[in-house]
């Protein structure tokens, strides 16, 4: 992932792209950021999950302050929001559609072995592992507990 962040950088350069070329930037920082966390562990790099995990978040945060500016009126900030929040979803996984998730559910809680809601940490372990970025799992946790529920 690191090499599709610095190749997009160099055509944004390139191309005078300032919003992509700072939302870019951003994500090298924030990159550069967990790299010299993790080396205070002393070990390598950022894993691509780690890094999926960052431009997630960044997704995430940029989403809030969109929901904020558009709440308060204030369309040219949401625009920008709005800008980076396309750019930086270049870069994820496509997400599953309800009713991909739905099936992943049923098949993690088949393969888990899950019985009910006291296995439900197994069954988002199961998702994680087979669907890493792929779905949100602040919305699946429900879907999984009313699976095990009922």
């Amino acid at each position: 992932m690191r090499e599709q962040f610095s190749e997009a950088l160099k055509v944004a350069l390139k191309a005078r792209d300032t919003r992509r070329t700072a939302t870019l930037r951003a994500i090298t920082a924030a990159i550069k950021d967990k790299d010299i966390a993790i080396r205070m562990e002393n070990r390598g790099p950022a894993t691509n999950e780690e890094v999926l995990a960052i431009v997630q978040k960044m997704v995430k945060q940029r989403e809030e302050s969109f929901a904020i500016y558009a709440q308060a009126g204030r369309a040219d900030l949401a625009t920008v929001e709005k800008e980076e929040i396309d750019i930086l979803n270049e870069f994820l996984p496509k997400g599953l559609t309800d009713e991909e998730v739905d099936a992943a559910i049923a098949a993690a809680i088949v393969s888990s072995g899950a019985e009910g809601a006291k296995d439900m940490g197994k069954v988002i372990a199961q998702l994680k592992v087979d669907y890493p970025g792929r779905i949100d799992f602040g919305k699946a946790s429900g879907k999984v507990r009313a699976a095990l529920q009922g």
